[in-house]
């Protein structure tokens, strides 16, 4: 390396800092070295100039990487030497949490880099004076940046602590920072997680902020209770053919209006199956001598006793239910436009739509593209190659909440008369199989889904025109699901544009 001054004088305002390449490649190579150097320079600029044999005393051609001040340049060359960053690691535990401080030098030589690390450990506990402990010595040590296992839920206190003291916080999966057998420490993985992360091994997890932390609380403690319901539903049945009653085989709801009277008077230890078949309503498809038939039973002391219990408990499901139903709406209200557009995408709902939203956000803008979104939701083929062949396509693991939604909307719009996922579902089957369509319908409204939250689009139907009034029908279901959370709607009709020449259509 040599420094000239560019007017001759040895006090100039700007200097040239050289480095000798012997191609292309090695001059892409040296600029990615001295790029992150960057910072210690004001002004500085980085670009490949070949100079000709006359520029330099000695007769080699030499490229310049970096322009900068004079004045500057004796604190830059020190910094240049030996450039050191440090990162603090976290090995977390239930009641102990491993953290490490690694401070990494890298002394620029010519050639490449030469990298060492040294490491400071202590162990904390997990409790609220430790983890402020933590933080208070991560700052001493001046860490610039920490990473972190996602070790179950436990990470997530000491994440919360470090958030607003540190700007570039890392939750790392743990699969990738998984250690030889009969080489594992708890020192050893929060080293291994420092030495990791500064190589660009891990894979990392996205963390949403606070805010849509709390949305996805919600969200998922709903998930949580729906899926108790639909548990308590399947006990409850259990219990009827125990009884050796068969109300579930005439009726297409058993917690409907119907079965909910009927188990209610049931449940209060009224046995006769014709006075139960009266309180059935007149639209039942089943006839009153086949609910007789199927309410004709021997039930228990015990069987009432437990049924009674399960009711009790079903209308403490609904109830919470209905809470977080509400309790969602209201902290989505601010963001109702973005509800409403992704509600108006075939397959999905009002539900599906918050949930889509308290996932990924509004705007979905951690993702740069549909494909990144894709990938980490986990609906794009998967690879497995060896050999320059590809073992399988399945997809990789992703968001299962997302998967699921994703799931179910594509299960519902290949339902929907007219619909272009019908189309595109009924033209992959064959290739595909029934299965492998749905998914490949899941990994479109994916992108779609990314395409209307990053973009504020409103999708359009460009599939077989359905009929006026199935539309009509379809915006009625939709404007008083909102209407019930409390967002507010207008109708307004929407005419697709026609694509201009030269537009694709």
């Amino acid at each position: 390396m040599g420094l000239r001054p560019t007017n001759g004088d040895e006090n100039g305002v700007e200097g040239v800092l050289a480095y000798q390449a012997r191609g292309m490649g090695e001059v892409g190579s040296t600029l990615d070295m001295l790029k992150p150097l960057g910072r210690m320079i004001r002004n500085a600029r980085f670009e490949p100039i070949f100079a000709t044999s006359a520029f330099f005393a000695e007769g080699r051609k030499r490229v310049t990487v970096c322009c900068f001040s004079n004045r500057v340049f004796c604190h830059f060359l020190a910094e240049m030497r030996s450039m050191s960053q440090k990162v603090g690691a976290i090995d977390i535990h239930k009641k102990v949490l491993i953290v490490v401080v690694a401070t990494v030098s890298e002394t620029v030589v010519e050639g490449g880099t030469d990298q060492r690390i040294e490491y400071e450990g202590r162990r904390f506990g997990s409790g609220a004076s430790e983890r402020a402990h933590v933080v208070a010595w991560l700052q001493e040590r001046g860490a610039e940046q920490v990473v972190m296992e996602s070790t179950a839920q436990y990470w997530k206190p000491i994440w919360m602590d470090l958030e607003p003291h540190f700007k570039q916080l890392h939750l790392a999966q743990a699969f990738s920072n998984k250690a030889p057998k009969g080489r594992k420490n708890d020192f050893g993985d929060a080293k291994r997680l420092a030495r990791r992360l500064v190589a660009k091994e891990l894979t990392l997890s996205f963390v949403p902020d606070a805010e849509q932390r709390v949305w996805r609380t919600m969200t998922r403690s709903k998930l949580q209770l729906v899926r108790d319901r639909v548990r308590l539903q399947n006990q409850l049945e259990a219990l009827l053919e125990e009884a050796r009653i068969k109300l579930s085989s005439v009726i297409s709801d058993l917690l409907g209006a119907s079965g909910r009277r009927i188990l209610a008077a049931l449940a209060e230890g009224q046995t006769d199956p014709v006075k139960l078949a009266e309180l059935g309503d007149d639209r039942l498809k089943c006839t009153k001598a086949e609910l007789v038939d199927a309410l004709t039973g021997r039930p228990e002391p015990m069987h009432l006793e437990i049924l009674k219990l399960y009711l009790e408990r079903l209308q403490l499901l609904d109830r919470q239910i209905d809470k977080l139903n509400q309790l969602v709406a209201d902290t989505l209200k601010k963001h109702q436009a973005a509800v409403i557009r992704l509600a108006e995408t075939p397959g999905l709902g009002v539900d599906s739509a918050q949930q889509i939203i308290a996932e990924v956000g509004v705007d979905a803008k951690a993702f740069p593209s549909a494909g990144q979104f894709a990938s980490w939701v986990g609906t794009i083929p998967g690879s497995n190659e060896s050999a320059e062949h590809n073992n399988s396509s399945r997809s990789p693991k992703g968001n299962q909440f997302l998967r699921r939604i994703l799931t179910q909307a594509a299960q519902a719009a290949i339902k929907k008369k007219g619909c272009h996922f019908q189309n595109v579902f009924h033209r992959l089957k064959p290739r595909l199989g029934y299965n492998g369509a749905i998914w490949a319908v899941a990994h479109r409204l994916c992108r779609l889904v990314w395409k209307i939250l990053h973009d504020g689009i409103t999708y359009i139907e460009q599939g077989n025109e359905t009929t006026p009034q199935a539309k009509k029908r379809r915006a009625q279901k939709l404007t008083q699901a909102l209407r019930k959370l409390g967002y507010q709607v207008t109708l307004t009709a929407v005419i697709p544009q026609a694509p201009t020449l030269g537009q694709p259509g």
